[in-house]
């Protein structure tokens, strides 16, 4: 007692005086009951020994709950001892023998609610351990409430026999079946199959438990309860069971979703700035500004210079954010083709055409989610040495956005490094489609010896 809290010394001092109580009121109780009795039972010395034997059982158990089970549901991060089961266990085989008062029955309830309310909230590690706490609290209390109120035998039999199976059942279902379940095929077949087989062993329980511990009244309730359990362990148990399962781990779903969605967005914007921002890219640019220079006066390079500008710091300071507006990645996409079509310029078998709406709305867009589409035209659409063509087109209307780019396509040599990189980029895109827009989008990718064709078509959001 010297290691404990002052809260709990206090409980444990307030609970021994119960219990106290409840001793004394139960002997005032027999001595009224039985005063009328030639020889009053309460002299009998079995009769003090069976009471203090009782009262001593029920003050042990309600120890067991505040030292032993108590701290064991408050580990912060380790798994509670199994051994919990085996106090529980103890107060039920108690409650079965009657060698707990009903009284204290509802006092040993109350603590485990107690228990259950004071456990470590973040250990996940102990949900089995709370599950069986709060349902056999409910149990008890039950039973010792069908006996107080004195309820018929097919309920108070009910109580003792059929509950306790159920919330064997659901653990078994919740911890065990479930979860190697949910993943697989035809997994609702497989569950009720499972719980067809558990309600056929329950019968062979239900009897094993009725012939050992009926001490109720010797009637024929076996037949009434055989026809109760099949309701509880076949239908209310398992859907009992599989709506807590789904419930609880819906917020873990939700993490672990929310979690893949970050991962995934991190990893596709590196491998974006990692095929994009590249000495490949960054020296084609700056050669064609440099032939730019040497054909004209400073103003298209100069202008070419900007939209260089322009575009780093786009990809250095909007490309980060989760949505930015349509306008700014449109106005991104429009450098990008513009710098392209410098590149260009001097090949008349090249054409490029575009048809971009300005963007007037309040649109929102994840950044960088369409420029790889262009950009793969012009890597594998666009050859110095035959004709290439380029046509993109984006539209809006309502709140969906409508792009195409349609392109040719030419055969890379063998030696040049891009070809091992082709489709990366659209890989990339799809799997970004696939994490922030889920049942939002469509995306049609079709492709020939000679020609590549894509269309997106993008449920948008307003800036609001």
């Amino acid at each position: 007692m010297k290691n404990l809290n002052e809260s709990t010394k206090i409980e444990l001092w307030t609970a021994t005086a119960l219990i106290i109580f409840v001793f004394i009121f139960s002997a005032i109780q027999a001595v009224n009951i039985h005063s009328t009795f030639p020889q009053p039972i309460p002299y009998e010395p079995n009769f003090w020994v069976n009471m203090l034997f009782r009262h001593i059982i029920s003050a042990t158990c309600y120890f067991l709950l505040a030292l032993f089970v108590k701290p064991e549901l408050q580990k912060k991060d380790t798994n509670p001892s199994n051994a919990i089961f085996f106090v529980y266990t103890l107060i039920q085989v108690c409650a079965f023998t009657n060698l707990i008062d009903h009284y204290l029955l509802i006092l040993l309830s109350v603590k485990m609610i107690a228990n259950y309310f004071s456990r470590e909230l973040q250990n996940k590690k102990n949900w089995l351990h709370s599950d069986i706490t709060v349902l056999f609290a409910i149990t008890i209390f039950l039973q010792a409430c069908s006996l107080l109120l004195n309820n018929p035998i097919i309920i108070r039999a009910s109580f003792f026999f059929i509950l306790p199976i159920a919330i064997a059942n659901y653990a078994i279902l919740v911890f065990a079946v479930i979860p190697n379940l949910i993943d697989k095929k035809y997994r609702l077949l497989k569950f009720s199959g499972y719980s067809f087989l558990t309600t056929i062993l329950s019968f062979g329980i239900l009897v094993l438990l009725f012939s050992i511990f009926d001490s109720i009244e010797n009637t024929d309730i076996l037949g009434p309860l055989m026809g109760i359990n099949p309701a509880i362990q076949l239908f209310i148990v398992p859907i009992f069971a599989w709506n807590v399962y789904k419930s609880r781990n819906r917020k873990n779903i939700e993490e672990i979703t929310s979690l893949k969605t970050e991962l995934g967005k991190s990893d596709a914007t590196l491998n974006f700035l990692k095929s994009q921002i590249n000495p490949h890219f960054l020296f084609n640019a700056l050669n064609t500004l440099y032939g730019t220079a040497l054909q004209e006066n400073a103003e298209r390079t100069g202008e070419g210079i900007q939209k260089l500008g322009d575009m780093m710091r786009f990809m250095l300071q909007e490309n980060v954010e989760d949505k930015i507006s349509l306008s700014r990645d449109v106005e991104y996409l429009n450098n990008y083709i513009a710098l392209q079509k410098l590149r260009t310029s001097t090949s008349s078998d090249i054409t490029i055409e575009t048809q971009i709406d300005e963007q007037l709305n309040d649109f929102q867009i994840t950044p960088m989610l369409l420029i790889p589409f262009v950009e793969n035209a012009f890597k594998h659409g666009i050859s110095l040495k035959y004709p290439s063509h380029i046509k993109i087109t984006l539209q809006t209307h309502e709140n969906k956005l409508f792009f195409d780019v349609h392109n040719s396509t030419h055969p890379k040599p063998d030696n040049d490094p891009e070809k091992l990189k082709s489709g990366i980029g659209l890989q990339n895109v799809k799997q970004r489609l696939a994490l922030l827009y889920p049942n939002s989008h469509e995306l049609i990718i079709r492709e020939n010896a000679k020609e590549f064709f894509v269309h997106l078509t993008l449920q948008l959001t307003n800036n609001h």
